[in-house]
């Protein structure tokens, strides 16, 4: 997938060919473009030099800004879809439980119809959790393939695909992180051509790569060791997600050495964002029965307040006013409840029947007592 995203035109393509990818690709690639350069010369305008790889580092992390802070709706929604799939773990084992063995064309429909039924009634799916992920994919192929073709297209003096123009091209290949690093090479690259400087170029690099894995270690840990529910840590999805946790970082290392150090820099920034976010969300939104939710009822103790039966944060008092109520409503209820008839035997039912008496429990305990004078 990123090699397509980044290749360059073919003859073909140029002589009137069809690149689906490229074409998919490039309004993405223009408006990656356009939020690069106007970062560029906002920063560029506050004083800081055009052609310095600090200011252009700064307006891959305004991008992150950018793309983030859009995708913050879709974010909540992964939260909570997260959420409720960790919590109908237990049900979904269920249903597979019911159909074990079961291999024939209608127990697997049954089963497809009774777990879409439980997604349906939860209100989620495993895909409405993977949004934010599958939204920021192509913005991230977009700026992997525009930066991959700086190089090229610094040396052909061309530009971008849209407002990066040739001037800021050969601006960006010429930058330098710490008069060092260029932002267009990845760690593969740097190594193989092994340019003046290139020992601190590879610390750098090798550096950024830890802390993105360790970045997106911590923002996964966050989410298993907090805020899941006892019941939710039963359940499949979440001996799954355990070992994700420590399996994605293997992939991360990989996409750390060949990915251009704009790129590492940009997903870096990423799960910085969303480590601080998730943290927010947790914090303040916890799952009901986690972690996360006591150690939030414990704070608001401290401060002299609980969380009522719609979730609002509310003052003791009321809390446990509330609570009194609502006991005393469980109370009344209770005693206005139909008392449980005791069962009765197909034979003495029978003979109730026969002499037209009740079968329920007073005329089940009258007969019983005729029966017991009758023997005597």
């Amino acid at each position: 997938m990123l090699f397509l995203a980044t290749s360059t035109p073919t003859p073909a393509a140029s002589s009137g060919g069809f690149d689906l990818l490229q074409t998919i690709l490039w309004p993405l690639k223009w408006v990656v473009e356009l939020i690069l350069v106007a970062w560029h010369g906002l920063f560029t305008f506050l004083g800081m030099a055009p052609a310095d790889g600090l200011t252009w580092v700064l307006a891959i992390i305004g991008l992150v800004v950018v793309v983030r802070a859009a995708l913050i709706p879709l974010f909540v929604k992964q939260i909570k879809s997260q959420r409720k799939m960790m919590e109908i773990a237990p049900e979904l084992k269920k249903i597979q439980e019911k159909y074990k063995g079961k291999r024939d064309q209608l127990s697997r429909e049954a089963m497809s119809r009774e777990t879409m039924a439980l997604y349906k009634k939860n209100g989620t799916s495993p895909v409405s959790g993977c949004l934010p992920i599958l939204v920021q994919m192509p913005v991230f192929f977009s700026l992997y393939s525009v930066l991959n073709g700086v190089s090229t297209n610094a040396k052909a003096g061309h530009g971008g695909v849209g407002p990066l123009t040739p001037e800021l091209t050969l601006e960006f290949y010429n930058a330098k992180l710490f008069g060092v690093a260029s932002l267009h090479e990845s760690l593969v690259d740097t190594i193989k051509t092994q340019p003046a400087g290139w020992q601190a170029t590879v610390a750098i690099m090798v550096t950024l790569v830890v802390l993105m894995i360790a970045s997106q270690f911590f923002t996964q840990l966050q989410i298993v060791s907090k805020n899941l529910s006892p019941e939710a840590k039963q359940g499949q999805a979440y001996q799954m997600q355990r070992i994700m946790l420590y399996i994605l970082p293997f992939a991360f290392v990989f996409s750390g050495i060949f990915f251009p150090l704009g790129v590492v820099i940009y997903w870096f920034t990423s799960n910085i964002w969303t480590a601080v976010q998730q943290f927010l969300v947790i914090r303040n939104l916890p799952t009901p029965g986690s972690q996360a939710a006591k150690e939030r009822e414990e704070r608001l103790a401290r401060k002299g307040k609980a969380i009522d039966a719609n979730g609002k944060i509310v003052s003791m008092e009321k809390y446990q006013a509330e609570q009194q109520r609502l006991l005393q409503e469980a109370e009344a209820a209770r005693a206005i409840a139909p008392k449980r008839q005791q069962p009765v035997s197909k034979q003495r039912s029978k003979k109730q029947a026969q002499r037209g008496g009740p079968t329920a429990g007073g005329g089940a305990a009258k007969d019983a007592d005729t029966d017991n004078a009758k023997t005597s």
